[in-house]
């Protein structure tokens, strides 16, 4: 008797958990995007009849309410155009107090100019051999594919850099791109690049090109970011590149330099401790197997025994795993006060 009366209790509870659960999130917007996909269709068929198409939402919750709705462009292939919408929100045309036409406006105008800023991004490399794969999810940079190794790396950055050269000739004395200081492209190597998530065909190119899944099963292995320094709308077009390694690849690497470091150091600091701050660790010119990067340190640990506001450093360069080779080299006076690292260039 008392079993089936406790069994009785729990499916009581059960069912009012389950129920405050379901009008807790539905509360809050989380039970789907049926309605607010539906408002925006309605709306892109209102003010922008016959040129969009819905293929996709996802919901916002819990950063926000309502959802993003993506939409296909029916006469440009690569435009994708998002829409952010809360039917909770919308009031008399108005979605989070802005004209909805407008936000939607807004959006379209954003999309189609972000398919053509792409293409001459695309156009760029593809004329100098080298296929876009991937975007960041605002973009850039862009990844490319390329197998990079001591006999190759200069001769690959240098074409990469007359693709940039090409990309901010392309983008106009006036874009963001030529004013800038620096351009940064991806470099991934072809196996990677091969087990990529292309995602579908249908899609437009901007939206397969910036998804999280495709970026991520890019980044989970070991990568190149080249770097080129834009003056006046000119590419040196020599470039600098870096080692991006996952998680553990990267804190394996700087535990492998942090204690060689340490270890050359106690000979006349005794008391040493390194910092475990990973600085950018650069290659050597011509070379992938070896980088140079700064390792901040502390002569006299804090109370705690901790390295915190450094202002000494060791130039190191390693190889692949980490281990230093040649001499290292201190510089001294590298913060700010407690502030802000000022470390010489490399």
């Amino acid at each position: 008797m008392a079993g089936s009366r406790r069994r009785r209790w729990r499916a009581v509870m059960t069912g009012v958990l389950t129920g405050s659960l379901t009008v807790l999130l539905g509360a809050c917007g989380v039970v789907g995007t049926e309605d607010d996909r539906r408002a925006a269709e309605e709306l892109a068929e209102k003010h922008h009849p016959g040129q969009l198409k819905a293929i996709g939402a996802r919901t916002l919750f819990p950063g926000t309410g309502g959802s993003e709705v993506t939409f296909a462009v029916t006469d440009d292939r690569d435009a994708v155009v998002r829409l952010r919408i809360d039917t909770d929100k919308v009031r008399g045309g108005l979605c989070d107090g802005k004209d909805c036409a407008g936000v939607l406006a807004d959006a379209v105008r954003r999309g189609r100019q972000q398919a053509e800023d792409f293409r001459k991004l695309a156009t760029a490399f593809d004329s100098c051999g080298y296929e876009v794969v991937a975007l960041g999810p605002t973009g850039t940079p862009p990844y490319v594919v390329a197998e990079l190794t001591n006999e190759t790396v200069a001769k690959v950055l240098g074409e990469i850099g007359r693709c940039v050269q090409r990309w901010v000739a392309a983008s106009g004395p006036e874009s963001t791109l030529a004013k800038g200081q620096a351009s940064y492209v991806n470099v991934v190597s072809p196996a990677v690049a091969e087990r990529r998530d292309r995602g579908k065909e249908s899609w437009p190119t901007l939206m397969r090109l910036t998804r999280s899944d495709l970026l991520a099963s890019l980044t989970k292995h070991t990568y190149f970011s080249a770097s080129y320094a834009i003056e006046q709308g000119r590419v040196d077009t020599t470039g600098s590149a870096r080692v991006v390694r996952p998680f553990r690849e990267r804190q394996k690497f700087g535990e492998t330099v942090q204690s060689a470091v340490a270890e050359r150091l106690r000979a006349t600091h005794p008391r040493v401790v390194v910092s475990d701050y990973q600085w950018i660790w650069r290659l050597e010119p011509g070379r992938v197997d070896r980088q140079t990067g700064y390792v901040l340190y502390c002569p006299e640990p804090d109370a705690r025994g901790r390295c915190v506001n450094s202002d000494d450093a060791a130039l190191v360069t390693t190889d692949e795993r980490g281990v230093p080779v040649g001499k290292i080299r201190l510089v001294h006076d590298v913060r700010e006060g407690t502030g802000a690292l000022r470390l010489p260039p490399y």
